[in-house]
């Protein structure tokens, strides 16, 4: 990959979170942006709306001719959750492109960088979303590549001309082995992804591949307990090498003091709730101190954070109802995410607006999303079909399969327009709604509905 030579860049897939991080960056630098993607979301209309051509229709005769005859100039990125036979996909090969996956990308941008990689199968959008915020709000500036829109930036991009970047490493489909950071953070090894690696021992294996490709002299974060070679391990409420104490809420902020060896940085107020996210800030604390910000500073900037889109995301809190939106789709995930709610709000009852995320996962962790969606803190569940995404049907999957594995009185399987019906005639004084697929589309109709006198 000749970056120097390049002047168009066209992103099959332009739509993901990581893709269109990338068409950003590429945009931002000069570079003539264009791409493809089956599905017009929130995130493509901005896009074109900040001067980058998409298009919707899997046709070749879409593709500007400046992308498919200068080969030399024009780099091709692609993401698998595009199928093979796609007839872009097969143009650009025909016309002899050679595509590169976005983790290539990431991996060269990174290469000459002085890299914060954080990796986790849950943990890491946030994370690292802190770490460049801390960073960016303290003056010491980076460039970001993240996993979720920044509210406090309204961008999963962020730009820099100085040395640092941080970068968010998936470990879906072992996207994370191209790059080789300097500080890399590891949140989080619980089983997922399955369809792409078999079994738990197998993603483990991956993660100790990624830790082994920190450069020489670099630094290891790792969350305590996670079976990996460390600088330095973190926990809350445990005396590890780094930690938090004294975590307590107060007007509904979570407050907490950070611990390192006989360091201490006391009375951290943290933008964003739940216990998850203490242990989440205490990673993003540590990386932030490697990069020599100071304790005020990172107090300053901490307070000041606003959250990600779609994590613990509040869309209404007035004195009418309370309305959070999560992107959480994995067991471990939910049970934090209903952690910090009922935390919140103990008095409250609470409805659940849950979406299933792919067939395979649903399959695989079926007896954990029922234990965790029969937990007493949650008072209504409304249970919505799987979103299958890249997957096909898989025979005796469902929902209806999942709710009769839930063992809460109050339950119920709807589409979304009947758990629309729901709210509008119930007006629920707490809803979350959860999951990874397309349920972010009922959030602007449920803020409508509950602000609507």
């Amino acid at each position: 990959m000749n970056i120097d030579r390049i002047k168009n860049v066209y992103l099959i897939g332009i739509g993901g979170i990581g893709m269109s991080g990338l068409a950003r960056y590429f945009h931002h630098l000069g570079y003539l942006v264009n791409g493809y993607d089956k599905t017009e979301t929130p995130l493509t209309s901005e896009l074109i709306a900040e001067g980058i051509s998409i298009v919707f229709e899997d046709s070749e005769n879409l593709i500007p001719e400046i992308f498919i005859k200068n080969i030399d100039e024009t780099l091709v990125i692609y993401t698998p959750a595009v199928p093979a036979d796609s007839k872009i996909v097969q143009a650009f090969k025909n016309s002899g492109h050679v595509l590169h996956k976005r983790s290539e990308v990431l991996g060269f941008l990174s290469s000459s960088k002085f890299t914060i990689a954080i990796a986790g199968t849950h943990g890491k959008t946030t994370t690292s979303t802190l770490v460049a915020h801390i960073l960016k709000d303290s003056g010491f500036d980076c460039s970001a590549f993240l996993g979720g829109i920044s509210i406090n930036y309204n961008s999963n991009v962020l730009f820099s001309s100085g040395n640092i970047m941080v970068v968010e490493a998936d470990e879906f489909d072992r996207s994370f082995l191209t790059l080789h950071p300097d500080v890399a953070i590891v949140t989080s090894m619980d089983a997922d992804h399955l369809d792409i690696y078999g079994d738990h021992q197998h993603l483990i294996d991956s993660f100790k591949l990624f830790i082994d490709q920190v450069k020489d002299g670099g630094t290891r974060i790792i969350y305590d307990g996670l079976d990996l070679p460390a600088t330095s391990f973190y926990s809350i409420d445990k005396r590890t090498d780094i930690y938090a104490s004294n975590i307590r809420i107060i007007e509904s902020e979570f407050h907490f003091d950070y611990h390192h060896g006989e360091e201490i940085i006391k009375d951290i107020q943290l933008g964003i709730p739940g216990r998850h996210n203490v242990s989440n800030a205490v990673a993003a604390i540590a990386a932030a101190k490697v990069c020599g910000v100071p304790d005020e500073a990172i107090k300053n900037a901490l307070a000041r954070f606003r959250g990600i889109k779609r994590r613990f995301q509040y869309i209404v809190k007035n004195e009418n109802g309370i309305y959070i939106d999560d992107y959480a789709h994995h067991p471990k995930e939910l049970e934090a995410c209903f952690e910090a709610v009922k935390s919140i709000y103990p008095d409250r009852t609470l409805t659940v607006l849950f979406q299933p995320h792919l067939f395979s996962r649903t399959r695989d962790f079926a007896d954990d999303f029922a234990k965790v969606l029969s937990s007493d803190g949650i008072d209504k569940l409304i249970l919505l079909p799987i979103y299958p995404a890249r997957e096909k049907p898989i025979e005796g999957v469902s929902s209806e399969w999942l709710l009769d594995k839930i063992d809460l009185s109050d339950k119920v399987l709807l589409t979304p327009e009947g758990a629309l019906k729901y709210i509008k005639e119930e007006r629920p004084e707490l809803i979350l709604t959860v999951g990874a697929g397309d349920i972010d589309r009922l959030v602007k109709p449920i803020k409508e509905i509950l602000t609507n006198d």
